[in-house]
């Protein structure tokens, strides 16, 4: 009768438990406030620039391709790749001629050596706006 007794109450204080634990609000999700393109520019954090600790040679360049054999950078293959009219491909894959179309500004490249293709942003000043 003890042990019936003693599992009683153990599975009352067990049913009660939620009513003595403290609850937390929850907030609904608020909407996000969108704002005009200038003054979404004009909230952002500024900061100093900062190159201390820089070194070029810290960041790895081109590899060799999906070919090392062939002579062709990774550069050199995207160039290849993203051509509307493919270059002339000469020994160590030195790229002459072609054409590629720059969606950024509309408009049509004719010398492989003027498109930046590797990032968006320097390397120097992306390590400057850490």
């Amino acid at each position: 009768m003890m042990i019936t007794l003693a599992r009683g109450a153990a599975a009352l204080a067990l049913a009660l438990l939620p009513l003595s634990l403290p609850t937390t609000a929850h907030a609904a999700p608020s909407a996000p406030e969108i704002l005009p393109i200038g003054v979404a520019v004009t909230e952002l954090p500024v900061a100093t620039e900062s190159r201390t600790g820089y070194q070029r040679d810290a960041f790895k360049h081109w590899t060799s391709g999906d070919n090392p054999s062939d002579g062709c950078s990774t550069r050199n293959e995207v160039l290849l790749a993203e051509a509307v009219i493919a270059p002339t491909v000469g020994p160590r894959c030195a790229l002459t001629g072609g054409a590629w179309f720059s969606y950024y500004d509309e408009r049509a490249i004719n010398a492989a050596g003027s498109l930046d293709i590797d990032h968006m942003v320097p390397l120097a000043e992306a390590w400057d706006s850490k």
